[in-house]
C-alpha cells in the first residue's frame, strides 16, 4: 500500500502521539507500580509489628501492658534507668499499641524493624542516656537508614536514606529506640496529612476531622497512646496544628536549636522562613527531658551549625515570677469562642502562680505574613515547588499553588490587581509569588533578621 505524499505529515505527527501517549502510559504503569510496592511494603511491616507484639504477649502472658502505657515518660525514663522495668516489656508494649492506633487512623508508614535488633544490642550498656529503652516515633521527612522519606512524593520510593539524620543518631547514643515513621501530606505544604501513597491519616479524637499537618501522623499516634514520644518539623506551623488538632503538646524550637541534617525539606534551598525540629509528647516535662538529651555533645559535634548550648536546667526549673506577653487575637486568623476562653484561662492560672500577664497587638500582621513568609517561601516564583511536582500522579493538594507557580509574573501581577478589591487575601498571595531578583532577596533576609 502506498502513502501519498500529502498525508505523509499527518501519519507522522499521529505516530509520534501515539508514541508519546504509550511512552506516558508506560511511565504512569511504572509509577503506579511503584506505588503498589510501597503500600506492600507498608502492609508487611504492619504484619511484622502484629507478629512481634503477639510473640512477645505469648511467651510474656503476665506483663501488665496497660499500666506500662499509663505511665508519663519522665517517670518511664526513670524506671528503665534503674532496671525496675525491662526495655523489652516497655517496646513490644508500645509496638502493639501503635499497630492498634494506626489500624484505626493509617498514621505509620514504616516499622523500623531494626529496633528490635537495637533493642538486644542496647542491653544495660555501661553509660544509660536519659532515653534509655524509650520507643520514639519518627516523622516520615526525617532520615533512617534504609528507609524512605517520601514526603508524598512518589518519586521519591525506592530511594532509602544512606544513613540516620543527625537526630535520630543522638536519639539512639541517648538509647533511645526509634521503632516507626510516621505519615505527611504531600510535599508538607499542607494542614491536613494525606498522600497517594499511605492515604488519608485520621483524627483519634474525632474520625472524621483531620490530625493536621504536616506532622500529623506523628500527632495521631501520640494522641491515641501509640508513642510516647515523637519528633517532627516545623515551617508554617507542622509541629503546632497537629498539637492543637490532636490535644498534645509539642515543641517548636528555635529554627537550629536542634539539628536538620538529613531532614527532607518541602520547598528545596529556601532560607528566608526558617524551617525547626522538634518534639510532641503529651506534656510539657516530656518535652523537656527530650530537650534535656538532645542537647548533648553528641548533637554539637555531628553538627557544628548547631550552637553548643545544653539545656538551662537553672531558667526551666527556676521558681521566679516571670513577666509573660499574650493575645487573643492575631487579627488574621480570627479565634473560636473556645479558642478565646482557652487563652484566658491560661491567663488566669499563670497569674495565680504569681506571673505578670501583659496584653500584647501584632501590628502589621498582613505585611508579615504575605510581605516576608510568603513572598520568602516563594521567593523564585514558585519553581522550585513546581518542579517536585513534575511527573507525579497526584498534584490535587497543592492545586492552587502549583498553578500560580506555573504563570508568569506580569499575569500574577495582573490577577492581584484584579482579585484585590474583592479578594484581598488572594491578591496578596498571588502578588508575592512573584520571582524576585537576587537583589530583592538580599533585601528580603535583611529585613527579616533586623
Amino acid at each position: 500500500m502506498r502513502v501519498s505524499l500529502p498525508f505523509l505529515p499527518t501519519l507522522l505527527c499521529c505516530s509520534a502521539a501515539s508514541l508519546l501517549l504509550l511512552l506516558r502510559w508506560r511511565r504512569r504503569k511504572g509509577l503506579w507500580r511503584k506505588v503498589k510496592e510501597a503500600r506492600q511494603r507498608h502492609d508487611r511491616g504492619l504484619a511484622q509489628m502484629e507478629k512481634a507484639a503477639l510473640g512477645f504477649r505469648k511467651q510474656h502472658p503476665s506483663v501488665d501492658t496497660v499500666s506500662i502505657l499509663s505511665l508519663p515518660l519522665p517517670e518511664l525514663s526513670r524506671k528503665l534507668r534503674d532496671g525496675s522495668l525491662p526495655p523489652e516489656q516497655v517496646f513490644y508494649a508500645y509496638v502493639g499499641k501503635a499497630l492498634q492506633v494506626t489500624r484505626e487512623t493509617n498514621c505509620i508508614t514504616d516499622y523500623l524493624q531494626e529496633s528490635e535488633t537495637q533493642l538486644q544490642q542496647a542491653a544495660r550498656p555501661r553509660q544509660l542516656g536519659l532515653l534509655y529503652g524509650v520507643p520514639i516515633s519518627i516523622k516520615d521527612s526525617i532520615n533512617c537508614q534504609g528507609y524512605d522519606s517520601t514526603i508524598g512524593f512518589v518519586s521519591n520510593i525506592n530511594n532509602p536514606a544512606a544513613e540516620d539524620s543527625v537526630l535520630v543518631q543522638v536519639l539512639k547514643r541517648q538509647g533511645a529506640v526509634p521503632f516507626v515513621k510516621t505519615n505527611v501530606p504531600q510535599s508538607l505544604v499542607s494542614y491536613d496529612c494525606e498522600n497517594l501513597i499511605f492515604g488519608q491519616t485520621f483524627n483519634p479524637l474525632l474520625y472524621t476531622r483531620t490530625p493536621g499537618g504536616s506532622s500529623g501522623g506523628e500527632g495521631a499516634l501520640i494522641a491515641a497512646g501509640g508513642s510516647i514520644l515523637g519528633f517532627g518539623t516545623d515551617l508554617g506551623g507542622s509541629l503546632r496544628l497537629p498539637a492543637a488538632f490532636c490535644g498534645i503538646c509539642a515543641l517548636k524550637p528555635t529554627g537550629n536549636r536542634l539539628s536538620k541534617k538529613g531532614v527532607i525539606s518541602g520547598i528545596l534551598g529556601q532560607k528566608s522562613v526558617v524551617a525547626a525540629v522538634g518534639p510532641m509528647a503529651k506534656d510539657v516535662e516530656s518535652l523537656a527531658l527530650s530537650m534535656r538529651a538532645l542537647l548533648c555533645e553528641d548533637m554539637f559535634s555531628l553538627d557544628s551549625t548547631v550552637p553548643p548550648l545544653p539545656f538551662k536546667e537553672e531558667v526551666y526549673s527556676s521558681t521566679q515570677p516571670l513577666r509573660i506577653g499574650y493575645y487573643e487575637t492575631d487579627f488574621f486568623t480570627m479565634p473560636s469562642p473556645a479558642m478565646r476562653r482557652a487563652v484566658r484561662e491560661t491567663k488566669q492560672l499563670l497569674e495565680d502562680a504569681g506571673h505578670t500577664l501583659v496584653p500584647f497587638k501584632l501590628d502589621n500582621i498582613n505585611y508579615f505574613i504575605f510581605n516576608l513568609c510568603v513572598r520568602g517561601l516563594f521567593a523564585d516564583g514558585g519553581t522550585s515547588f513546581f518542579r517536585k511536582f513534575e511527573g507525579e500522579l497526584d498534584k490535587s493538594s497543592a492545586g492552587l499553588l502549583l498553578r500560580l507557580s506555573k504563570i508568569p509574573d506580569w499575569l500574577k501581577t495582573l490577577l492581584s490587581w484584579i482579585t484585590k478589591p474583592f479578594m484581598p487575601r488572594l491578591s496578596s498571595v498571588v502578588r508575592s509569588m512573584r520571582a524576585n531578583t537576587v537583589e530583592d532577596l538580599w533585601s528580603l533576609h535583611y529585613e527579616i533578621e533586623f
